[in-house]
């Protein structure tokens, strides 16, 4: 089966590229390799097996649209391509928009003429009530986390940015009979994520901490997060990809769930346990956008794919360490 994987060279998607090359199927990357790191996890693609890529910019519809017209056999569209950090869509929130509400609809549009039986797989917040709850900021009436039937609230460009692509997802599914899905990805996690202070917080406080580098938290370090292990969320997209009338056109929250939930300082001090020393770490006002806390509820991808994760934060945090450890000249470069 030929993929089409749009920031193949990100972390999210060098990972799902490599699990898809080892079965056997064929991959289109489109990547501007823009973010920092790209260049790296495409160079290791290359170890892992043989695909297709094209440097390009989503912002670009006649290119995207040459690219998904050059490879119109395309089962499946993966669309992972995006401005990743709220801080970032602060401060330049035309970009943002332009490369995820437009960006989307590019690779929609060029899906829809060339490839319109394939599956289309887009990975991309909403409000509740919370209360301090030892230590820790906790959804107050929601035990199983944020669900789908939530109202979207987006508290940021980014959230309007990556809101709209979502609808749009949704909506070609219900215009032009186009097999769409959308997953509403929290925090995910694991090897070859180059995370930076704007972006993939759990990577980048490890990263931080095994090189050395001091890190700063943006208000009380109590805002709490689920975490989803890379290699569970592949698994999603592959099952969505298999089971595309089921899911196509709805959305999912997506995340590691009510069980793989911690907060900002519970994970520094558990990255301390585990490397035996104390992290530097300094303190800062919180940063527009910044929710105290979110917790995805999955249980519906439980109940219509037979999906939930799988990786505990134990074992997920120890397989990132390794990989850390192991290409500390990585980050030297």
């Amino acid at each position: 089966m030929k993929i089409i994987v749009t920031g193949g060279a990100g972390f999210i998607g060098c990972n799902a590229v490599s699990q898809w090359m080892q079965r056997g199927h064929e991959l289109v990357i489109i990547d501007d390799l823009s973010r920092r790191g790209t260049d790296s996890n495409l160079e290791w693609l290359r170890t892992q097996g043989k695909f297709t890529f094209a440097r390009q910019d989503i912002r670009d519809a006649k290119a995207v649209d040459a690219i998904f017209k050059e490879h119109a056999g395309a089962k499946a569209v993966v669309h992972l391509a995006a401005q990743v950090a709220v801080t970032t869509s602060v401060v330049d929130p035309r970009s943002d928009f332009e490369i995820n509400a437009l960006g989307t609809f590019n690779v929609l549009e060029a899906a829809r003429h060339h490839c319109g039986g394939a599956a289309f797989v887009y990975g991309s917040l909403p409000h509740a009530r919370v209360a301090e709850v030892g230590g820790r900021w906790q959804l107050v009436d929601r035990p199983h986390g944020i669900g789908e039937e939530e109202p979207l609230d987006f508290h940021s460009p980014y959230g309007c940015s990556k809101g709209a692509a979502d609808q749009y997802v949704v909506d070609y599914a219900r215009l032009y009979g186009m097999k769409s899905v959308s997953l509403r990805q929290s925090c995910i996690y694991g090897r070859r994520q180059f995370g930076v202070e704007d972006q993939g917080w759990v990577a980048w406080f490890a990263i931080a901490a095994v090189t050395g580098r001091p890190i700063t938290i943006y208000g009380d370090g109590k805002q709490v997060r689920d975490v989803l292990f890379v290699d569970d969320l592949w698994e999603l997209y592959d099952a969505c990809i298999s089971k595309i009338d089921v899911v196509a056109g709805k959305a999912y929250n997506v995340g590691g769930g009510p069980e793989n939930q911690l907060s900002l300082i519970e994970f520094l001090r558990d990255i301390e346990q585990r490397l035996g020393r104390s992290i530097e770490r300094t303190s800062a006002a919180t940063r527009p956008g910044d929710q105290p806390v979110f917790v995805a509820d999955v249980r519906r991808l439980e109940r219509e794919l037979g999906w939930k994760p799988k990786t505990g934060v134990a074992t997920g945090v120890s397989a990132l360490l390794e990989w850390i450890q192991a290409n500390r000249t990585l980050f030297a470069r």
